[in-house]
């Protein structure tokens, strides 16, 4: 009798993951699948980009035996079904919601997308990273609208003070979404199945997938004493 084969993980939102979330994937999956770092491009003008590190530099057997998969490109101009997915989620005020309680409570979260102990510029002004943070909490920001055609805009102006930190609010909205409209064309594409240690990002994609109609498949794994 033929046993069947264990479901693949893709692992979300980010391009690494804790080497104790890695075991604990590779227990329960076949194969555990990893997206390239997402460097988004805005506009022609502006975007973001980062040091190519991949999980595969610290795992090289599991590469080779094939359980590790990596490679998955999500940078670059955003394409039309992508862009209209994060226009939603910017647009539905549930999602908003969890993003700021997940941005004033979550660190992780937090260091994901600002880093607060560096400096941030916030228009013509370099700001210390708590500061910022904290005027970034501020309920505002979430009742503020966002789409994704303003935020293109404002990343390419020269902003005041008050513009910047829509600005960044606005990117952060941009980023999160995206990595999460990603796990989906991904999970649908190669079959796989999303999994995170991140509790934020877990809420962020149920509440995509309810008001979507995306397959309701969803792994958190709750990281306990790492």
């Amino acid at each position: 009798m033929n046993r069947p084969r264990a479901p693949h993980a893709l692992f979300y939102p980010f391009h690494l993951c804790h080497s104790e979330t890695l075991t604990r994937i590779l227990m329960r999956f076949a194969t555990i699948h990893f997206r390239d770092f997402m460097a988004l491009q805005l506009t022609p003008m502006s975007g973001m980009t980062a040091f190519q590190d991949r999980m595969g530099m610290s795992f090289p057997d599991l590469i080779e035996s094939k359980r590790l998969v990596q490679g998955y490109d999500v940078s670059g101009p955003l394409p039309p079904p992508v862009a209209a997915a994060i226009d939603r989620d910017l647009q539905d005020p549930l999602w908003r919601a969890r993003f700021h309680t997940a941005l004033c409570q979550n660190r992780r979260l937090q260091r994901g997308l600002f880093e607060p102990s560096h400096s941030l510029r916030i228009g013509n002004s370099l700001v210390p990273g708590p500061a910022a943070l904290l005027r970034l909490m501020d309920d505002s920001f979430r009742q503020r609208a966002y789409t994704l055609d303003q935020i293109r805009a404002l990343s390419m102006t020269r902003l005041s003070m008050e513009e910047g930190y829509h600005c960044e609010y606005g990117v952060a909205l941009v980023k999160t979404s995206a990595a999460l409209v990603y796990t989906q064309t991904l999970t649908l594409a190669h079959q796989l199945q999303p999994v995170t240690d991140s509790p934020a990002h877990f809420s962020l994609y149920a509440q995509s997938c309810t008001r979507e109609n995306w397959p309701r498949t969803n792994h958190l794994l709750i990281r306990v004493g790492y």
